[in-house]
């Protein structure tokens, strides 16, 4: 999956935790991804925005594994890697939270935590009738959970499908921040979700972020993005056009272009810091 052979393109102190190159993407005679490229740095929240039928799905699901481009590279922490679905994605730390969570009703939140990953009982017994260890999943749940500061969950035991909207959507944040050594991908988390659930979710990704894990937010709710985000993505017809800063670009200029309206180097457009990671505050 990862090729050693690959060298960084950029000196260590500034190399991105997740880059594309030339990403393309080819269903017949319409292209998804035309040539796109694509920078995550340690410690950012990156919100990546564009219109309707931009390509951003398409290139979240070639950075996640879910899609395989034709053309183009993909480096991790500076390696070229290939993933070839999103369970290679995941084994190398990439977490996605989809907008259908992709949780399991049915069972309790620390099952769901683990789900595709529980643990075992060690011993002889446990290796042979291949015995959950409840207790441990249980515990290490908990932990999770008050790591990130998640308390409107009122017992670890308590089944999904009696969870709240905003509950939910904390529960698969949490195994994907449990899960994700490298990075967590985050499309439209708060769709759907009222104004207390979706501030919840939102503070819950800066607390992810605040402890050092680089955060790929998609979202068309542009005051949350320019809230939230350290840097801004803007995808357009299959590629990025631009990358801004919040504080040096207003919601119309983002707007405008993501629509094509302004272009980066007309007059009135925002100063574009594609290659500049957002400066951390200590």
């Amino acid at each position: 999956m990862t090729s050693p052979a690959a060298a960084p393109e950029t000196s260590p102190a500034t190399t991105p935790a997740l880059q594309a190159r030339g990403l393309v993407k080819r269903y017949g005679r319409v292209t998804a991804i035309d040539g796109a490229d694509f920078d995550l740095y340690a410690g950012e929240v990156l919100a990546v925005v564009g219109d309707n039928g931009a390509g951003k799905s398409s290139l979240i699901k070639a950075l996640s594994g879910a899609l395989i481009p034709d053309e183009g590279r993909i480096l991790l922490d500076g390696q070229e890697t290939r993933f070839h679905s999103p369970l290679e994605a995941r084994q190398a730390g990439i977490e996605t939270v989809h907008q259908t969570l992709a949780l399991a009703p049915a069972m309790d939140i620390a099952t769901n935590l683990f789900l595709g990953r529980e643990l075992r009982r060690s011993g002889p017994v446990g290796s042979l009738f291949r015995l959950l260890d409840q207790a441990s999943m249980r515990r290490q749940a908990q932990e999770q959970l008050d790591a990130l500061g998640i308390e409107t969950v009122q017992h670890i035991g308590q089944i999904v499908e009696t969870l709240s909207g905003g509950q939910r959507q904390a529960v698969a944040v949490a195994r994907a921040a449990m899960f994700g050594s490298r990075m967590v991908i985050m499309d439209e988390p708060t769709a759907a979700l009222g104004v207390k659930e979706s501030r919840q979710v939102l503070d819950l990704i800066r607390r992810i972020r605040d402890r050092g894990m680089p955060v790929v937010l998609i979202s068309h709710d542009m005051p949350q993005v320019f809230e939230l985000a350290d840097r801004i993505h803007v995808h357009r017809l299959g590629r990025r056009v631009a990358v801004v800063r919040p504080a040096d670009a207003t919601m119309s200029q983002v707007v405008s272009l993501m629509t094509g309206a302004l272009r980066i180097g007309d007059e009135g457009a925002p100063p574009d810091v594609t290659d500049q990671p957002a400066p951390r505050i200590s």
